[in-house]
């Protein structure tokens, strides 16, 4: 009975999650330490769902360009990659959000801001049904500015922001911060030979 009422709480956040109802994070319950648990698995299930959607990728390349031997990460390589994805996530949105952007009502509680980012990635779930390499990119697309807007509404109300534009630039500043320090690493990691 237990574990139905947990379940029911994770579908009906989830759903709240996706519909991007701001309701969702105005709800004291939301923070509370089950949360926690709820978005890192949020974010656990976004991860693979990257990887479904990369392996659709991946089909496409090894069909239409006969590429072969692309490896792909295993279960505890997603695993990790997606936790320590979500905690830089939080950590940069705090830095960006709570310390540079702060305005004079900003909470910052670093545990909240983990909770809105993980379920933010909500919508991350529909990269299930990239199932099709021409549905892939536009797929990827949507689901990426659903997230990003998701964790805006998330974060303008776990940082107790006036303003959604505040919000979604934070969130867009981090994403690109993201983006930039990983396209860095990859050309660094390439230039390195490998014997």
């Amino acid at each position: 009975m237990v574990y139905q009422i947990m379940f029911d709480d994770f579908l009906y956040n989830f759903y709240r999650s996706v519909k991007l109802d701001k309701n969702l994070y105005k709800d004291r319950k939301i923070f509370e330490n089950l949360s926690l648990f709820f978005s890192g698995l949020l974010i656990i299930i976004s991860g693979f769902a990257g990887l479904y959607a990369q392996n659709t990728f991946i089909i496409s390349l090894e069909e239409t360009y006969g590429i072969n031997n692309i490896s792909t990460p295993g279960f505890f390589t997603v695993v990790f990659s997606s936790i320590l994805g979500w905690i830089i996530w939080a950590s940069l949105i705090y830095i960006v959000g709570a310390k540079l952007f702060s305005e004079v009502n900003t909470k910052a509680n670093f545990k909240n801001i983990l909770i809105a980012v993980g379920y933010g990635h909500a919508p991350a779930i529909f990269r299930f049904f990239a199932v099709l390499p021409e549905l892939l990119i536009p797929i990827v697309i949507i689901t990426q500015i659903w997230i990003l807007l998701s964790i805006a509404i998330g974060i303008k109300e776990a940082l107790n922001f006036g303003s959604n534009f505040k919000s979604i630039g934070v969130v867009l500043a981090v994403f690109l911060i993201m983006i930039f320090a990983f396209m860095y690493i990859i050309s660094k990691s390439q230039l390195i030979p490998i014997s």
